[in-house]
């Protein structure tokens, strides 16, 4: 149960389901929340445009909405949220932390590119077949796995380059995104594995 302000607002704080973190603090009213909870996607009100503004419709940084959690009183919500990029419309990850986030733009441009693939299975796509196999994208994470040892081995041995090394080790991570997208796990949880184990 919630009780919204005057206004018909109420206060909502987002924090990182995986890490903890707190992104970003904005205002919900009674349509915001049903939309939230409605698309999984989370949705505030603008004071100032007086509208409704789905974090991410126009950035691609959306914030996909774990759990809700009214506070004692009911007159303010945690929202638990995975985001799909920086919270904070300066660019950083955080509202409250004035550093930027990790420069992998090719990171995150393959990753968008891959899930937009998988999400429109356009004809004649390998990310599309690789979707629809996974199977096939798995011996596929294989392949290339061996295919980075054995041209790390050559270079060590004097016998390839740098340059084999780093395409085999490209071919290696478009193939491990490709599944986890088709197995439908985000970058982000996988971070948040990498983060847990830090």
């Amino acid at each position: 149960m919630v009780t919204f302000n005057a206004e018909g607002l109420i206060p909502a704080t987002i924090q990182n389901a995986d890490t903890g973190q707190v992104l970003m603090m904005a205002w919900m009213n009674e349509e915001s929340l049903d939309a939230t909870r409605t698309s999984g996607l989370v949705t505030f009100w603008s004071r100032s445009r007086q509208e409704l503004w789905q974090k991410g419709a126009t950035s691609g940084n959306e914030l996909r909405l774990v759990e809700l959690h009214p506070d004692c009183d009911g007159d303010a919500l945690l929202v638990l949220a995975r985001p799909a990029g920086p919270a904070c419309h300066n660019g950083t990850t955080s509202c409250f932390d004035n550093s930027p986030p990790p420069d992998f733009s090719e990171f995150g441009h393959l990753w968008a590119t891959i899930s937009e693939r998988i999400k429109t299975r356009p004809n004649g796509s390998y990310t599309t077949t690789l979707a629809d196999d996974h199977d096939l994208a798995a011996r596929k994470v294989l392949e290339e796995a061996g295919e980075v040892s054995f041209a790390s081995k050559d270079l060590d041995a004097g016998r390839g380059d740098k340059q084999r090394l780093i395409e085999e080790m490209a071919d290696l991570v478009y193939h491990t995104l490709a599944l986890a997208a088709a197995q439908e796990i985000s970058v982000v949880e996988i971070g948040a594995e990498l983060n847990r184990r830090s």
